[in-house]
């Protein structure tokens, strides 16, 4: 398994932004594309994304084969959610391994939960998904979506080896149709997907990040 740039790495927070002003909409209201309701909020805020990566999420399920369908845990996080979920993360890990420092649980945390200073999910250019059949089956994929450690082994990163070749299969068809669209994955997350953000330009090569966390200039009244 190859090695990879964590979104802790110093090299993405130092990824410049130049904020578009894109604004976030409900991936619900596309008619095109499924969305799952296991981590639905009240005011539907999970449903949102940028404008673009709605466009380019609709023109990935183009690219699937007949028969299948992208289908979305989640997208837009808001911050005080991004840190939860980070400081979930740490104390798991933590508990777990409780003779690490705590520099390293951090380090480890960011491995699987992004430091919410650079969450692609706080911007809005973030999507959990999976692939589901037309009547919303979710395909093998080698893990749950989220099936991350410690509870879980390391079959959740992308190229995993620890997989049956049809879960790898299935993880062939999604990286295929979300590269072709341009999106890009983290890499130990193989359901983890995004566009626009620090970790997209910094893998990308681009110059800087069109989307900062969504704020009040983006986001609509949820």
């Amino acid at each position: 398994m190859s090695s990879f740039v964590s979104l802790s790495d110093p090299h993405i927070a130092a990824v410049p932004v130049r904020e578009c002003g894109e604004p976030l909409v409900d991936l619900r209201e596309t008619g095109a594309i499924r969305i799952d309701p296991r981590l639905a909020d009240e005011r539907g805020v999970f449903a949102h994304v940028r404008l673009s990566v709605a466009d380019r999420l609709v023109a990935a399920q183009c690219q699937l084969p007949r028969g299948l369908r992208l289908l979305v845990v989640e997208g837009f996080r808001p911050r005080e959610v991004q840190e939860r979920y980070f400081a979930d993360s740490m104390a798991r890990i933590a508990r777990a391994n409780p003779e690490w420092s705590s520099g390293r649980v951090a380090a480890e945390a960011a491995t699987y939960v992004s430091p919410p200073e650079v969450a692609p999910h706080v911007a809005g250019g973030a999507v959990d998904l999976t692939l589901c059949t037309v009547d919303g089956v979710e395909l093998p994929m080698g893990t749950d979506v989220n099936a991350t450690p410690p509870e879980y082994g390391t079959e959740c990163f992308t190229e995993s080896a620890l997989i049956d070749a049809e879960a790898h299969e299935n993880r062939e068809t999604l990286i295929d149709a979300m590269t072709t669209t341009g999106f890009v994955n983290y890499p130990s997350e193989w359901w983890h997907w995004s566009y626009g953000d620090r970790y997209w330009a910094f893998t990308t090569g681009v110059k800087h990040a069109r989307f900062g966390p969504a704020d009040g200039t983006v986001v609509p009244d949820l």
